[in-house]
């Protein structure tokens, strides 16, 4: 009797499991998730000590005990830790997209967001200041798990027993704001969903197997992230909660260029445009390797870093990873992402490495990629 009623109230707390609490945040590190697949040749670019920023810990993932002690020593030496006094922190938006405008240089930005994503509790897992992008690890969002009585009954001894099937990781992107007048904030969200291969009963009798694949990138949720941000910099609640909430129309249309590459024509000015470009990458997953803003060109390759590699089915979003050649093998392809403006908006076009219209498949899947998130 005893062994069964231990076995209904298990039963019973992860059948809770399913279930949605609100839009609540609290993150906390996954751990590790399956190898993920990167394209061959990828190789992140150094750190330069000219960018080393005081205090950061060497190249590799932040840890949180490595930021508790940090913290413990700014204590120590007097140090506050107050947050920075910003007068002007704007929010900038187009269509879905949402970033930060703050009044302040990225060598004190950076500090500040650093502290945000370990204080919301992910490990900090890429640091490239020289480039200006920060990457978190991937962590479980345990507010989706609800706080019923069962859970309660079980307390923390078993709360591993508790989880969810998604997983979240985010990176940041810093860029001078127009005119050199403070650091534009950009988060973009990346997603992960744990779903079960096979059948209970079927030909291959139950014996499925769970894999994790991507999931959409969550607009929503970045616009969260970036509300909690303004709080961080001095912004108060109500504030922020009103400035993130507005909306804003922004269209962007599929065409050809005058040389036949694919391309978009978003209905604003070359800044915005090649902003909003920049984050439209961040989403779908390429891997910027340069850019030049005079010439309006992103020098990008395609590196789906995340996506779940194991399957041999191809289903809807394996086929977005076009890297992939038809045997199976990894195949990075370099292309250029031209922003110009064109009759008072802006023109998006995409090209191979040589410069030459990328008027094929590929360059047309790239195309729509950006229109999904420029649209």
């Amino acid at each position: 009797m005893r062994k069964t009623a231990t076995v209904t109230v298990l039963a019973l707390a992860l059948g809770g499991c399913s279930m949605m609490e609100g839009k609540k945040i609290d993150y906390k590190s996954a751990g590790s998730l399956p190898p993920l697949e990167a394209p061959p040749d990828l190789v992140m670019p150094s750190a330069d000590n000219r960018y080393a920023l005081p205090g950061a810990a060497p190249a590799g993932a932040t840890t949180y005990s490595d930021y508790t002690q940090e913290r413990g020593a700014r204590a120590a030496a007097g140090m506050t830790g107050v947050l920075p006094q910003v007068d002007k922190v704007r929010v900038e938006r187009a269509g879905s997209q949402r970033w930060l405008v703050v009044d302040l240089p990225a060598k004190d930005v950076w500090p500040v967001v650093k502290d945000f994503w370990q204080e919301t509790g992910f490990i900090v897992n890429v640091e490239m200041p020289e480039a200006g992008v920060m990457e978190t690890d991937w962590a479980e969002n345990r507010a989706k798990i609800p706080q019923d009585m069962v859970r309660s009954f079980l307390g923390k001894a078993l709360d591993s027993l508790y989880s969810t099937a998604e997983r979240d990781k985010f990176r940041t992107r810093l860029e001078p704001a127009g005119e050199g007048q403070g650091t534009e904030i950009y988060i973009s969200h990346k997603g992960m969903i744990e779903v079960f291969e096979g059948t209970q009963s079927g030909s291959d009798q139950g014996k499925g197997r769970t894999v994790w694949q991507p999931r959409p990138a969550d607009p929503e949720l970045e616009a969260e992230m970036l509300r909690r941000l303004m709080v961080r910099f001095g912004v108060e609640e109500a504030r922020a909660q009103g400035l993130i909430a507005a909306k804003a129309a922004s269209q962007a249309s599929l065409t050809k260029a005058a040389d036949g590459a694919p391309a978009l024509v978003l209905p604003e000015a070359f800044d915005r445009a090649w902003r909003r470009v920049g984050l439209a990458l961040d989403r779908i997953g390429f891997v910027v390797e340069d850019r030049d803003r005079v010439a309006g060109v992103y020098f990008v390759r395609y590196a789906d870093l995340d996506a779940e590699t194991a399957k041999e089915k191809q289903g809807f979003l394996s086929k977005l990873a076009f890297w992939r050649s038809s045997d199976g093998k990894a195949k990075a392809e370099k292309y250029r992402v031209s922003v110009a403006d064109k009759d008072g908006g802006s023109q998006v076009a995409v090209y191979r490495e040589t410069g030459a219209p990328a008027a094929d498949e590929t360059g047309n899947r790239i195309a729509r990629l950006l229109h999904e998130q420029l649209k």
